[in-house]
């Protein structure tokens, strides 16, 4: 969406944000599976040297849907925003689930995205939001999270034991 985006466009947008609250995250992702998934994001980060982070909102503040911030753009900046780019390695994840829209997006980090391919990280999304169209909300977090392990495992394997950069539990904002 732009600044050409018909008011009306953006007046359902917004609606379907303001909607979607904080209640539809928990519902989503209850405590019982928010803790399985970070213990999926700590199993794989064993695995390999990359730093991964999940982050759920439930919907985008408004503001930002009226101003006409996409899904990727939030991502963006939740990838600022919370550091993942700041990782010893330059190879920080973000996994970044809209609810209010059923969107998936994946920000890497330098170092991960000069080895695996948008057209890759597009895949995932699709096979998760394809999942949260069906309400699968946890299986298909949990392929997903795999799966991101599976490619980071391929390009940057464990060398040992390392410090944990970034906080394993997903964020449900």
């Amino acid at each position: 969406m732009n600044a050409l985006t018909p008011p009306v466009n953006r007046l359902s947008r917004a609606l379907r944000h303001l909607r979607s609250g904080s209640g539809a995250g928990r519902r989503a992702f209850p405590q019982e599976a928010l803790a399985a998934i970070a213990s999926a994001i700590t199993a794989g980060e064993q695995t390999h040297r990359s730093e991964l982070r999940l982050i759920v909102e439930a919907a985008m503040p408004v503001e930002l849907v009226w101003a006409g911030v996409t899904n990727r753009q939030r991502a963006l900046a939740l990838f600022a925003e919370h550091g993942v780019w700041d990782t010893e390695d330059n190879c920080g994840i973000l996994i970044y689930i809209n609810l209010a829209e059923r969107a998936v997006d994946i920000v890497a980090d330098r170092a991960v995205g000069r080895c695996i391919d948008g057209a890759t990280w597009n895949a995932v999304c699709a096979d998760l939001a394809a999942g949260f169209a069906r309400s699968d909300f946890l299986p298909s977090t949990l392929a997903a999270i795999e799966r991101v392990n599976q490619l980071l495992r391929e390009q940057f394997p464990s060398t040992g034991p390392r410090s944990n950069e970034l906080p394993d539990r997903p964020l449900l904002m």
